[in-house]
């Protein structure tokens, strides 16, 4: 597992009857492998992993491992309410073959750092499949410090990445400080790619790459080769719609993007309903001015 590289964090397809699409799910992670990008992580936050069965993960992580075989890498979110079932998450992903994990915090409950750091290293523990920490203090409320990062890859081995987002370009540096080289640095926040490469981040946990893979493995290259221009004439471009990422509703927006551009549906489970009204027309204005000068690639 090499955590480097655009990694999508890919939505989860929904039929009319709100099952699973597994042979879009499919068709998307080959067409994400093909425009660049190094793997996919599935059942996280953009997709929709609360609102999924056990049954359901399972048969998402294995569709996922068989449409990208060899060629790419596939990560697991790991999220649950408490640790026994984060623990059975991460066995399930080891045993559908994914070659890595994302380790979260539990959700609903925050806990102090003692609790978290049992809660992570039992999941840590649970299997020998190298993970990602996700840290996003602003959707989970649970800030995992640079210092507490490392004491946990220093008792925990597998430990090998962090996806940063708490939107402060600042603990990228801090993070590198502490753990050097010893940790692979990925940005998790798409407004804030740039400035993530430029501060040592070495991979992009993406959304709206789901809608413009090309884009943004383009981005991210030019970023990572120093190519100021050519990075910053694709980000400018792309800001309006990569902020679409940052916002209580992006599950619904970044899917409504992908169904606009022929890649994919705005279905989404409840308690999340698809957008209408004003807030549907605003988005669609704001891939509509993308898609009227974008860049040539």
């Amino acid at each position: 597992m090499q955590w480097r590289g655009v990694i999508p964090a890919i939505t989860t397809p929904f039929r009319e009857d709100l099952s699973i699409d597994y042979e879009f799910l499919a068709s998307h992670c080959k067409w994400l492998v093909e425009s660049g990008c190094a793997g996919v992580v599935a059942l996280g936050s953009l997709g929709e992993g609360a609102t999924l069965t056990h049954r359901e993960k399972r048969q998402v992580l294995e569709t996922c491992a068989k449409a990208i075989g060899d060629r790419a890498y596939v990560v697991s979110g790991v999220s649950a309410l408490s640790t026994e079932d984060a623990i059975h998450c991460a066995r399930t992903a080891e045993e559908a073959g994914c070659d890595g994990l994302m380790v979260l915090p539990p959700y609903v409950y925050v806990g102090d750092w003692r609790e978290m750091r049992e809660h992570v290293g039992a999941v840590l523990s649970a299997t020998p499949l190298p993970a990602m920490l996700y840290n996003n203090p602003i959707a989970y409320k649970v800030d995992f410090l640079p210092a507490q990062v490392v004491e946990l890859m220093d008792a925990y081995p597998t430990l090998k990445a962090i996806k940063e987002s708490s939107a402060d370009v600042r603990r990228i540096a801090a993070l590198r400080a502490l753990a050097g080289d010893r940790l692979e640095i990925l940005c998790g926040v798409d407004d804030l790619i740039v400035e993530a490469v430029y501060a040592g981040a070495v991979g992009w946990i993406a959304g709206l790459v789901n809608a413009f893979p090309v884009e943004s493995v383009n981005l991210f290259q030019s970023a990572m080769d120093g190519d100021k221009e050519k990075a910053f004439e694709i980000y400018r471009w792309f800001l309006p719609l990569l902020r679409m990422d940052t916002v209580p509703k992006f599950v619904q927006l970044i899917k409504l993007v992908q169904q606009e551009v022929g890649m994919g549906s705005q279905r989404v489970r409840p308690p999340r309903l698809p957008l209408v009204g004003r807030e549907l027309d605003e988005a669609r204005a704001v891939l509509a001015e993308a898609m009227a000068h974008k860049p040539r690639r």
